[in-house]
């Protein structure tokens, strides 16, 4: 019968090589959750219509600040202004998503998220 030695089958020292792997997967971990927390207290602001309606997000997607020019307020088109509310919310949306993975696929070893991105939003 073949000896393996090592830890569970790898060969030589695996048990260092292993705890090697946790402490970078903990460092890892923890700047994970450096980043997350940072973007979720960063704002991000979108426009739209050129101006007339303003959303500031926080990086968590929640609105802070919802602007909207008194031009742009039609009693007679109200489907208008909710179409450009909806579009500046949408916008924000995207740039604090934008953000999260531009951060994350900074680390060492992530490039990108691929389909882990949703894990983290």
């Amino acid at each position: 019968m073949a000896k393996h030695g090592g830890f569970n089958g790898f060969p030589g020292g695996g048990g260092a090589n292993l705890q090697q792997m946790m402490k970078q997967a903990q460092k890892l971990q923890q700047q994970m959750t450096d980043m997350s927390e940072q973007i979720e207290n960063t704002e991000f602001e979108a426009t739209s219509g050129g101006g007339m309606v303003k959303v500031t997000m926080l990086g968590n997607h929640e609105i802070k600040t919802l602007e909207i020019n008194p031009q742009v307020v039609d009693p007679e088109d109200v489907d208008m202004l909710q179409d450009l509310i909806i579009a500046a919310v949408n916008e924000a949306i995207r740039k604090t998503n934008d953000a999260r993975e531009a951060s994350f696929s900074s680390l060492p070893g992530m490039g990108g998220l691929g389909g882990l991105g949703g894990l983290f939003g």
